[in-house]
């Protein structure tokens, strides 16, 4: 199991917000930023559509083993 920091659970959850299409306002405030630039900048990376196909496939491929 990697090491994980707590630091870094900041960066998976501006991602994952962002992924999900919440406002970076909303995004900002949930990671007490107080400069939306912080939190499009250095803690969200947004997926571009080929990577979020990919990760769909992935989900669907985890929900269902059986199907793969």
């Amino acid at each position: 199991m990697p090491v994980i920091r707590v630091h870094d659970t900041r960066h998976t959850c501006a991602s994952l917000l962002a992924a999900l299409d919440v406002h970076p306002r909303v995004a900002m405030r949930i990671l007490r930023h107080s400069q939306i630039s912080m939190t499009m900048d250095v803690y969200t990376q947004i997926p571009t559509p080929e990577t979020r196909a990919a990760l769909d496939r992935l989900n669907r491929s985890l929900d269902n083993p059986s199907e793969s």
